[in-house]
């Protein structure tokens, strides 16, 4: 496609859907995100669990990547993956991240900052075996954030491994959760002429929460 068919600079939107009011959202984020959580599923938005993992390299370089929560409550947001991954290399030496969750359908964005922490393995072993097995077996056959030689090695690979490993798969000890305990939120609503209302709360010292009104 010529570039020049794309005009980037005119490309708006108004957002006109609802509206945040800091005097009435729920006192704790966790409460508010999961009915903001539960608007989303409702909505039929395309993956209403997907989101945007921010993590730092030791030598201060950020990445980002989109994974699927997998679990959400009082003591924070879990998701699954390679622990010898990039992102868990730069966990590792940073245990600081953010996540963001972008629902369009229905204009609302939830930041999330905090420290993360691997699940139990108890944990980890509950949710391996409810996988699928193909992605059991997957856990297994990639080297996650490695350089491959062909698709057709990590197929290959795949197909070595179900066969040696039926269809019982232990799961990997490389393979497990993580958790962001968080200590700061944003919730954005967007908002017509780009006064979006942006709510956030910031964790105090004795663990309460301070809702404040960002400007847009």
């Amino acid at each position: 496609m010529d570039k020049s068919s794309i005009d980037l600079a005119r490309m708006r939107k108004s957002y006109e859907q609802a509206a945040l009011d800091e005097a009435h959202v729920q006192a704790h984020p966790n409460d508010q995100f999961h009915i903001w959580l539960e608007e989303a599923v409702k909505s039929r938005a395309l993956e209403p669990s997907a989101m945007t993992l921010a993590t730092v390299s030791a030598n201060g370089r950020p990445s980002t990547r989109v994974l699927l929560l997998k679990g959400a409550d009082a003591e924070g947001l879990v998701w699954f993956t390679n622990y010898q991954s990039r992102k868990g290399l730069e966990l590792a030496a940073n245990q600081h991240a953010a996540m963001q969750f972008f629902w369009p359908e229905l204009e609302r964005v939830v930041r999330i900052e905090g420290r993360v922490e691997q699940v139990s393995a108890e944990q980890s072993d509950v949710y391996f075996h409810s996988r699928p097995l193909g992605s059991r077996i997957g856990a297994w056959a990639s080297p996650q954030s490695s350089v491959l030689s062909s698709r057709e090695s990590l197929e290959r690979s795949w197909a070595e491994l179900q066969a040696s490993l039926g269809d019982n798969p232990p799961r990997p000890a490389h393979w497990g959760g993580y958790r962001l305990v968080p200590d700061r939120w944003e919730f954005w609503q967007g908002r017509p002429s780009r006064l979006h209302d942006r709510i956030a709360y910031e964790q105090q010292a004795d663990s309460s929460w301070l809702v404040s009104r960002l400007a847009p």
